[in-house]
């Protein structure tokens, strides 16, 4: 690469620098997201970063499991990250923001308590945006195999002879 053309994307230590912020909740650079633990990251190809990174906020408000880990949520919400709906999913996630602005938050990722996010998302749950973005994760974050053994879901049972003769009758859990 020729020093006048410039790094594309980010580099290590501009990564480094962006995720110790205090504060920051993700990283967010052109067209990269990646969460301040380090625990996941992605590449958006539609959708702006932070909208990307709100959405992901968003899932985990409306689907909040603190057992599931944020890159679950990550591949929930993948699906948005197309042309053929970025633009609703950005305007959608710029009346989140000014609904977070209009409670004295910088935007709907600046807000720090659940319960004030909750309350945001409450407000507009009768959107057609919100139900959208909550019909979308039921399976898109539900339908993940990863994440069946986190719940006790030991997935579809014909295929090793039906629930009958495996465990049907068990009712330990009551």
């Amino acid at each position: 690469m020729n020093k006048a053309d410039g790094p594309k994307g980010l580099s290590r230590r501009q990564l480094l620098l962006r995720a110790s912020v205090a504060g920051a909740s993700f990283v967010i650079g052109s067209g990269f997201i990646a969460a301040r633990d380090a625990a996941w990251a992605t590449e958006v190809s539609n959708l702006k970063p932070e909208t990307f990174a709100t959405l992901v906020q968003m899932a985990r408000d409306i689907y909040p499991h603190d057992r599931i880990a944020d890159e679950f949520y990550v591949i929930a919400v993948q699906g948005y990250d197309n042309s053929d709906h970025s633009d609703e999913i950005e305007a959608g996630i710029a009346v989140l923001d000014a609904a977070a602005r209009g409670r004295g938050h910088a935007g709907y990722l600046d807000t720090g308590w659940e319960r004030d996010r909750v309350d945001i998302l409450r407000n507009m749950e009768e959107s057609d945006f919100f139900q959208k973005i909550r019909g979308g994760l039921v399976t898109g974050l539900y339908n993940q195999k990863a994440v069946w053994p986190i719940f006790g879901y030991e997935g579809e049972s014909y295929s090793k002879g039906g629930y009958v003769d495996r465990g049907f009758n068990d009712i330990n859990w009551l």
